[in-house]
């Protein structure tokens, strides 16, 4: 943990690139609404007058953070169960380390088993808002793989498993590893 601290210390003030952040998050967003108005979307027609816009958390600067993935040396599958009754496979290839609001916290990162493509990692979670404020089973975040190791996490990206618009959707749900006792107040919300 005292890496993360180091990292935070050192990492550019909330000042420094707060304007660009919000201006990228407000696309990000927008662009989002504007993919799940068209036929691929995930929240079938019917549904998309009720929860569109999509719900969000007022932006913050403390729920961008950096991290350290602690690699798994051993990769070890864990079997997640899913939204549909399912049970999907996962790799853990590590574990992220990072500190909210000065809380040490960490969160399993996966792969699906057997993928090739290690580029993305999937971070499953829940917090102290899920069943109240967010979708009970939890929200995602997917981080790009970094050669270093070293991770900016965005919960203002934290986002709904597609189970949440529409029960035909296959969600992991995150293992009780990435139960965080502590409320995540960015990201997605229910409406």
């Amino acid at each position: 943990m005292l890496l993360v601290a180091l990292l935070s210390a050192c990492a550019p003030t909330p000042a420094d690139d707060e304007a660009r952040f919000l201006k990228d998050l407000e696309a990000f967003r927008a662009a989002k609404d504007l993919a799940f108005h068209e036929s691929d979307s995930p929240i079938p027609p019917d549904k998309r007058q009720t929860l569109l816009p999509l719900a969000y958390f007022p932006s913050s600067t403390a729920y961008r953070v950096p991290a350290v993935l602690r690699v798994s040396p051993d990769r070890v599958s864990i079997e997640m169960p899913t939204s549909t009754g399912q049970r999907r496979t996962m790799q853990h290839v590590g574990t992220l380390e990072f500190s909210v609001r000065g809380q040490s916290l960490s969160l399993g990162a996966f792969v699906e088993a057997g993928s090739r493509d290690l580029n993305r990692l999937f971070v499953p979670f829940t917090d102290l808002t899920s069943g109240t404020e967010t979708y009970p089973a939890g929200r995602y975040l997917d981080l790009d793989l970094t050669r270093t190791g070293i991770y900016l996490i965005d919960f203002n990206r934290a986002y709904n498993p597609y189970c949440y618009y529409n029960p035909t959707y296959d969600c992991p749900y995150p293992p009780r590893s990435n139960r965080l006792q502590t409320p995540i107040r960015a990201g997605e919300k229910v409406k």
